[in-house]
């Protein structure tokens, strides 16, 4: 039984060129393929070297920034730039350049760990749902239905208007609550579509069992575009995060966001636009950084855009 299921996973493996002078080339696999492509795309690589950087930035702010983001002085409120302080004070006198590059941390850490979550969430409900079917099937598309008519910043204004914690964890939760139904959706229809390929077929006939067949033949050929998904979605929710601290439910002082300085310097574009400028560019550039990585990804799996 051990053999014919190894010959029933083999159908999986692509076949070599038999034939025809010259030696024997090996076809590479859907994930050698993407990466062969991704290394020679000039987007990937700058989006890339982008997300790299602010991701060290996030980690060691230190590195580029010196000062302490909580330290101020209201006697240079809103003052330009000066030497040592490139970007300027904010209201408080606050120095924007320190702030902008610590900001970047809450912004990463909330992207990252809301698209694990969802994924992982969204992942494991979705494929079960499609592997299944039946009444999960069912349950889960009607419960994954009443999340979709939530509309996403109400939910948030009610959601965290309730939440006094001023850590990055509550806006996580809401967004993973928020977001594993798209998820769940791409991954149950990507793994309908696997399970009815011949080599899941032939190892059904074969013997093996569900969770053989889930885990080593449907989910490596059904996790592909739940990645892209996910790629693209961590850049919206680095601007869900802004948007609810904008608005003064997201992250709250004395955590630094880019939000929470946008909203600081709302009220003061006339005044002093610089306050505006710098953490909206920094925002705006991190978000296309995300956006530009997932289509990058996206075009390097789906052979139909080659």
């Amino acid at each position: 039984m051990d053999l014919a299921l190894e010959e029933a996973e083999s159908l999986e493996k692509p076949l070599e060129p038999t034939g025809g002078p010259g030696p024997r080339e090996r076809a590479r696999s859907l994930w050698s393929d993407a990466w062969h492509q991704l290394r020679r795309n000039p987007v990937f690589l700058l989006s890339a070297l982008l997300i790299l950087f602010l991701v060290v930035i996030a980690i060691w702010p230190q590195l580029i920034a010196s000062g302490d983001p909580l330290r101020c002085d209201l006697s240079k409120s809103q003052q330009g730039s000066a030497p040592g302080h490139p970007f300027g004070y904010d209201t408080q006198g606050c120095d924007v350049y320190t702030r902008t590059v610590y900001g970047a941390r809450a912004s990463i850490t909330v992207g990252v760990c809301a698209t694990l979550g969802a994924a992982l969430l969204g992942s494991a409900l979705g494929g079960l749902a499609g592997f299944f079917g039946g009444w999960w099937d069912a349950l889960l598309s009607r419960v994954a239905d009443i999340f979709f008519g939530i509309p996403v910043i109400l939910g948030g204004l009610v959601f965290l208007s309730v939440v006094t914690s001023t850590t990055v964890w509550p806006v996580v939760g809401f967004i993973v609550l928020l977001g594993w139904p798209q998820l769940a959706r791409i991954a149950r229809g990507s793994v309908i579509t696997a399970k009815q390929n011949d080599y899941v077929q032939a190892a059904r006939a074969l013997g093996a069992g569900n969770g053989r067949m889930l885990l080593r033949h449907v989910a490596p050929n059904a996790v592909a575009p739940v990645i892209v998904v996910a790629t693209i979605a961590l850049g919206t929710y680095i601007a869900l995060e802004a948007t609810l601290s904008f608005l003064g439910v997201g992250l709250r002082p004395p955590t630094v966001s880019w939000g929470i300085d946008i909203s600081n310097a709302a009220s003061q574009i006339r005044n002093a636009p610089h306050m505006l400028l710098y953490p909206a560019g920094a925002l705006s550039l991190t978000v296309l950084a995300f956006i530009m990585l997932g289509d990058a990804v996206r075009d390097a799996l789906d052979p139909k855009l080659r």
